[in-house]
Formats: structure tokens, C-alpha cells, sequence
């Protein structure tokens, strides 16, 4: 099976990006955020994952821990989740089946060792088989806090494997392991068939996965209690966007205040939650995707 292709931060265009993901359904960027700015996502994340529990079966895998609520707990991290590249791809890629894009699961991955590999699956399948296969419905990142070796646990992805019918199953030699330096990122698509790799080192391996979805999907993390008004509030309007604090689309999005509020209108946009008005920018991208 043909190794993954690497591209350098020189080369990270987000044109390029979209065309190898829908050539190979995955690809490894290196060095889009600089050394020390990974060393303080480390630093921040370190003591929840730490106190993290394993998971419970076999899947999420029970020497393998997730931690979520980056946003809310990594100030670092966001440097990572708005990284212009990367939202631009994820942008271009998603767009053709939405008016707009936003944050669907924020989570470090730990894989201890002795931790087996993962089964391989289709992360689209978060929401069951109802989606049809012309849609993509998301852009995903795994960026690299330790070095992914095949020994440790590096990705298993199956290139091309975005491409197949739904029934088709991968069998373990179809994939290749996505080896790369801390700092790197692995970028793939919610089609391609993918999975944790066994670590039979003796160190854990830590990834920081971070994914975008179609706005009208429900997200994977429900970023409205990871990230509640009270803390999104003081976060810039790129990432409060992101976490949904928006309208996806002319009426998608809404709500009202469960205590009426004189002299304002009882629907009012998401931003209205954090003390904001939508700005004309955000209210003409909203407007244009309504039919």
C-alpha cells in the first residue's frame, strides 16, 4: 500500500490540501505551528489527561485515554483549531455541502502501552448509516504531540479507502501508518477507513485530534456544555463561530431566552448568548445560504 504523502509548511496551500484529501482521503502536514507553541498545548493538556480515565471497551479502548474541552481548557490549543491553513481547507473542502463550517470534536488521544489497535472504521459513522455517500460531511486533524512511530501507535489509514462502497471492509494489511514528528499534523477525511495503531513501545502516544463539520450536522462534542456562554464569551468570535455561538444558516441556529426580555425580539442569533450582535460579514454569509 502506497505511504501517505507529506507535505512541508512551505507547501501547506489549502488548494493542495483538499486535492490530495479527495485524491487519498488523507495526508501529513508538518510544521504549521511552531515548537514551542505544541510544547505549551503539552503543558496545558498534560494534567487532565493525566487524570483522565481509559476508556471502556474495546473501541474507544481500555488502555487509551480521551480528553476533551480543549477550547475551554487549552488556551494553546486554539492557536491549532483556527490555524488559518487549516480552516481554509477545511473551509473549501466542507463548503459544498454548507453554507458554513464549524467545530465537531476537540479531544487528545493517549495510547499507553500494551493499548491493541483500534478497529478501523469511518468516523462519518457518528451519525449512523443516514447520510449519503455524496456528501462528505467532515475535515479532520490529528496533530502530532509526540512523535508517531509504528511502534508506539501511529494511525492506521487506508488511502483511497473514501472511495469504496459502504459495505466494503478493509482488512489490516490494506493500511499504512501515519509515522510523523511531534508537531505534524494528519489530515483526513470523515470517509477514509482509519484507526489507532497498536503501541508496543514503552511510552505512551499522544495526539491532539481536532475535527470540522457541515453546520447542520449535530457535533460529536457537544460544545455548548465542553464550552458554556460564561467561558465562550471571553473567547474572539473565529472560535465562538466555530463552536456554533452562530447561525448556520437563516433560521438554523436561533433561540430564546427562557426569561422574556422587554423590547427585543424573543428569537435572537446565538451571539445575543455571549453579549454580541452578529457582524455584517457574519449576517451576509448567513443570508446568502438561505433559499
Amino acid at each position: 500500500m502506497t505511504a501517505l504523502v507529506e507535505i512541508s509548511a512551505q507547501d501547506s496551500v489549502p488548494g493542495d490540501i483538499v486535492r490530495l484529501l479527495d485524491r487519498d482521503g488523507a495526508l501529513i502536514a508538518g510544521d504549521l505551528l511552531p515548537a514551542e507553541q505544541i510544547d505549551q498545548i503539552i503543558a496545558e493538556t498534560a494534567p487532565v489527561i493525566d487524570r483522565s480515565a481509559e476508556g471502556r471497551d474495546d473501541f474507544t479502548g481500555r488502555l487509551t485515554k480521551r480528553t476533551g474541552a480543549l477550547v475551554a481548557r487549552s488556551p494553546a490549543s486554539h492557536a491549532a483549531i483556527a490555524h488559518a491553513v487549516v480552516l481554509a481547507a477545511a473551509t473549501e473542502y466542507l463548503t459544498r455541502h454548507c453554507a458554513r463550517i464549524q467545530l465537531h470534536l476537540t479531544q487528545t488521544i493517549t495510547i499507553l502501552p500494551g493499548q491493541g489497535a483500534q478497529p478501523l472504521h469511518r468516523d462519518r459513522l457518528a451519525w449512523g448509516g443516514y447520510l449519503p455517500d455524496s456528501i462528505e460531511p467532515q475535515f479532520n486533524t490529528l496533530w502530532a504531540l509526540t512523535d508517531f512511530t509504528a511502534a508506539n501507535g501511529a494511525t492506521n489509514v487506508v488511502p483511497g479507502s473514501h472511495r469504496w462502497p459502504p459495505d466494503r471492509r478493509a482488512e489490516p494489511a490494506e493500511a499504512v501508518q501515519a509515522e510523523m514528528p511531534k508537531g505534524s499534523v494528519l489530515v483526513y477525511s470523515g470517509t477514509v477507513v482509519h484507526g489507532g495503531g497498536e503501541n508496543r513501545s514503552g511510552q505512551p502516544r499522544t495526539g491532539m485530534n481536532l475535527t470540522y463539520c457541515l453546520s447542520w450536522l449535530r457535533q460529536e462534542e457537544n460544545q455548548f456544555l465542553s464550552c458554556p456562554p460564561e467561558i465562550a464569551k471571553a473567547l474572539p468570535s473565529e472560535l465562538t463561530d466555530l463552536l456554533g455561538y452562530t447561525m448556520a444558516n437563516y433560521a438554523l441556529g436561533y433561540y430564546s431566552s427562557p426569561e422574556l426580555i422587554e423590547g427585543t425580539p424573543d428569537t435572537m442569533a446565538p451571539e445575543a448568548a455571549l453579549g454580541r450582535r452578529r457582524g455584517t460579514k457574519l449576517d451576509s454569509a448567513v443570508l446568502t445560504g438561505s433559499g
